[in-house]
């Protein structure tokens, strides 16, 4: 009798593995179809307030391309294989559908694409299990003990040097395109300031508010609504005018953020037109004081235009590999190599080349005068401050604070505020 059942309990077994393996091919390619839905959905359907489909070609196209080669691909490959598979798409089913419901959630709610990229969340979650159930399926088990347990950590290596050098810059990159701070309902200017609205050079619609000014001078602070309040009030103390707005994808105005600060020199053009139109602003005394990404996109309008009459740069590092390639030696390649991925990942995911090194964009400067700031202990790429002084061609300064990333005006109250106003005295005011 256990001889006849024998071939019975093979057919049943054979039967549960097929069923098994038809599970899996649904659950992937059910999984894949909702992250790609949410893609379509987050680039060419609910888009940010002024873009347009134009705008998300290849942050859309490519992504979803890789989405659909992988699910097409997926019942060709062997187990292991199709694990990898599995766990790609599945991390960025988690990264594209969870970063902005994680981050805007919380402060204003559920909104827009934030619905499809929950359920892509969700259907990467189910990948990644099903990849170790896959995994875990496929294992081979006829080797020696030496060679199987070698080779699996060969692979676990391999898999911790792709994700740390790969997957974690790539994810980066996507939510640095994604998120920016949520809007300024209120602010303290120092006085009483009028909301205004204008235009960046590429079109997109800014909002802001403005000071105007008692002593003939007006300086842009840059970016944002928010982390710029004490340098403005510091300046309107000073008799000076002040306009401070959202950069773009940020608060009330338009526009793909962009935590690097690529783009944001469209921003400031835009910004230097405005004060240019107002019958209350002298358009030969407006300078800028630009903070971490505002003071690398001011250096860079300054070397595009002479409309900028004098510009404070507090905290300017790091952009792009280009400027992370300034000094290069055996320890920073680890950070080269990210640097490099997370640059390409900026360029897919917002639709546009990297922006100039800005050693190279202070070499363009040469009449406007610039004031360098920078850190002790300050952010990625700052310790490059002094060769973007050098570079610079036009009357310069320089000052190294006993501070961390942008905080000269906290750590050195007095001596911060001396320096920039006298700066600013003579530029702007002769």
């Amino acid at each position: 009798m256990s001889i006849a059942a024998e071939p019975f309990a093979e057919q049943e077994g054979l039967r549960a593995r097929v069923a098994l393996g038809q599970a899996e091919v649904v659950i992937v390619l059910g999984a894949s179809a909702l992250v790609a839905v949410h893609l379509l959905d987050d680039s060419f359907v609910q888009r940010e307030a002024g873009t347009t489909v134009a705008d998300h070609l290849f942050s859309g196209l490519v992504p979803l391309a890789f989405v659909a080669a992988a699910a097409v691909g997926y019942t060709r490959l062997r187990p292991g294989r199709r694990a990898a598979v599995a766990v790609l798409l599945g991390i960025a089913g988690i990264v594209t559908g969870a970063v902005e419901p994680a981050f805007y959630g919380p402060k204003e709610g559920l909104s827009g694409d934030d619905y499809s990229g929950l359920l892509a969340a969700a259907a990467g979650a189910s990948l990644i299990l099903v990849a170790g159930v896959t995994a875990w399926r496929g294992r081979r088990l006829g080797d020696s003990h030496v060679w199987r347990y070698g080779r699996r950590l060969l692979l676990a290596a391999a898999w911790l040097l792709g994700l740390f050098f790969v997957v974690f810059p790539l994810s980066l990159s996507y939510g640095f395109t994604h998120v920016a701070r949520t809007g300024t309902a209120t602010g303290d200017l120092g006085a009483p300031y009028e909301s205004v609205a204008f235009d960046a050079s590429d079109g997109l619609r800014l909002s802001g508010w403005f000071v105007p000014s008692k002593n003939g001078a007006t300086v842009i602070v840059y970016p944002g609504k928010r982390g710029t309040q004490k340098h403005a009030r510091m300046l309107v103390r000073n008799g000076f005018g002040v306009l401070v707005f959202d950069r773009r994808g940020e608060g009330a105005s338009e526009g793909d953020p962009n935590a690097l600060g690529w783009g944001f020199d469209r921003d400031l053009r835009g910004a230097l037109d405005y004060l240019r139109g107002r019958d209350d602003v002298d358009a030969e005394r407006v300078g800028g004081l630009g903070l971490s990404v505002g003071g690398e996109a001011f250096l860079q309008t300054a070397a595009e235009t002479t409309a900028v009459k004098a510009v404070v740069s507090d905290g300017a590092g790091s952009r792009s590999v280009r400027e992370d390639t300034v000094h290069v030696h055996a320890g920073k390649l680890p950070e080269i190599a990210i640097s490099g991925v997370m640059t390409a990942g900026m360029a897919l995911f917002s639709n546009r080349l990297p922006p100039q090194n800005l050693k190279d964009l202070a070499g363009r400067i040469t009449t406007t005068p610039v004031f360098f700031i920078y850190a002790t202990k300050g952010a990625g790429g700052e310790e490059n401050t002094p060769d973007y002084y050098a570079a610079a061609r036009g009357r310069k300064q320089i000052w190294l604070v006993e501070t961390t990333h942008t905080h000269g005006l906290t750590t050195r109250p007095l001596d911060y505020e001396r320096r920039v106003v006298r700066f600013f005295d003579r530029a702007l005011r002769g």
